[in-house]
C-alpha cells in the first residue's frame, strides 16, 4: 500500500491511511480523507472557508477517478455542498456522465442528500470585501469585473488543490482531487481540478498522478495523462515525472508554478515543483507500506529560471 497527499497539515492523510490498512479500498479511503480536509477551516483553499470567486461566492471543483477501469466523476462550480469529493464520487457510482457543472451539479447533491451548508465563512467574507476595496470592485455593479479578476490575480492564491494517489492492499490505484480554485477567480472558472487528465489521472496498470498550482496550466498540457503515458512507455515515476514537467518550459507564460504528484503500481513515488526562486516549493504527505502514519515530505523543486 502507498498514500501520497498534499493535505493541510495532515488533516485527512491519517484517516485515509487507518482505512487502507483496515481493506479499504482506495477509492473510499481517499473520500473519507478529502472530507476531513473539505470540512478544516484552517484550509482556505478547500471546501469551508475556502477562497471566493470575485463575486464573494464560494465555488468548488472535486474529481475522482478508480485505476481499475478508468472510471471517473467529477463536479465543477458546485455552490452550497459542503463535500464536493463525494458529489463527484456518487456522480462516478449513479450517473453515466463524468463532470456535471454548476446548477447542474447543485441539481445532483440536491438529489442524493449531500450535505448543505455555507461555505463562506465570515473570515473569509472579511478578506473578499478587503479585496473588492483593494482592487476597487463594486461587486452590486460589477461593470470592471474582467480587470479586478486579472489585476487582482495573487500566484500565493492561484493554487492549494488538495490531491490524494493511493494504492490499496488489493494492487488497485485511485485518486481524488478537491478545491475552492483561484482565489477572486472569474464565476464559473474551472482549473484542472475536475478534469480528468489534466488535474488527475489513475491506471492500475502503470500508476497515477495528480496536480495543484497553476490550473490553467494542467489543462493546457493534459499533465496527469502525460504521466500515466510516460509511465506506460517504461519510464520510472521520476522519470515520467521530470519528463512532463520539462515539457511546460513550452509554454512561455508559465511563471506561477506547479507542483506534480505521481505514483507507480510498484509503490514507488515522486512529488516535484516548478516554481521560481520566489516561491516555496510546498511540502506533501506519504505513507509507505510498513510505515504507520503518514509523514510530511519535501517536494522536489525542478525551479524555473
Amino acid at each position: 500500500m502507498i498514500l501520497v497527499a498534499g493535505d493541510f497539515e495532515n488533516s485527512g492523510t491519517a484517516i485515509t491511511w487507518r482505512l487502507l490498512q483496515a481493506g479499504k479500498s482506495a477509492l473510499e479511503a481517499l473520500e473519507q480523507g478529502i472530507r476531513a480536509v473539505e470540512a478544516n477551516l484552517a484550509d482556505w483553499s478547500v471546501g469551508v472557508g475556502g477562497f471566493p470567486n470575485a463575486l464573494g461566492v464560494v465555488e468548488v471543483d472535486a474529481g475522482v477517478m478508480d485505476g481499475r477501469d478508468r472510471s471517473s466523476g467529477a463536479v465543477g462550480a458546485l455552490t452550497g455542498f459542503i463535500h464536493p469529493v463525494s458529489v463527484a464520487y456518487a456522480v462516478r457510482e449513479r450517473l453515466p456522465h463524468v463532470l456535471l457543472v454548476g446548477a447542474g451539479a447543485a441539481r445532483f447533491a440536491a438529489e442524493i442528500g449531500a450535505e448543505r451548508g455555507e461555505l463562506l465563512t465570515d473570515a473569509m467574507r472579511d478578506k473578499w470585501i478587503a479585496w473588492c476595496a483593494e482592487h476597487n470592485f463594486d461587486p452590486q455593479r460589477g461593470d470592471n469585473l474582467i480587470d479586478a479578476v486579472y489585476h487582482g490575480r495573487d500566484p500565493r492564491k492561484s493554487g492549494g488543490t488538495t490531491v490524494y494517489l493511493a494504492q490499496d492492499a488489493n494492487g488497485d490505484i485511485a485518486v481524488a482531487t478537491s478545491t475552492s480554485g483561484w482565489a477572486w477567480k472569474y464565476p464559473g472558472r474551472l482549473g484542472d481540478t475536475p478534469i480528468a487528465g489534466a488535474g488527475f489521472y489513475a491506471d492500475n496498470r502503470y500508476g497515477a498522478a495528480a496536480c495543484t498550482g497553476m490550473g490553467e496550466i494542467a489543462i493546457r498540457s493534459g499533465l496527469a495523462r502525460a504521466v500515466v503515458a510516460y509511465l506506460q512507455m517504461g519510464q520510472s515515476v521520476e522519470e515520467a515525472a521530470r519528463t512532463a514537467m520539462a515539457d511546460l518550459s513550452y509554454l512561455r507564460d508559465f511563471t506561477k508554478g506547479i507542483t506534480l504528484y505521481a505514483i507507480d503500481n510498484r509503490g514507488q513515488h515522486f512529488v516535484s515543483s516548478l516554481f521560481t526562486k520566489d516561491y516555496a516549493p510546498p511540502h506533501y504527505y506519504a505513507a509507505l507500506p510498513g510505515e504507520d502514519l503518514p509523514t510530511r515530505r519535501e517536494s522536489v523543486n525542478l525551479e524555473l529560471t
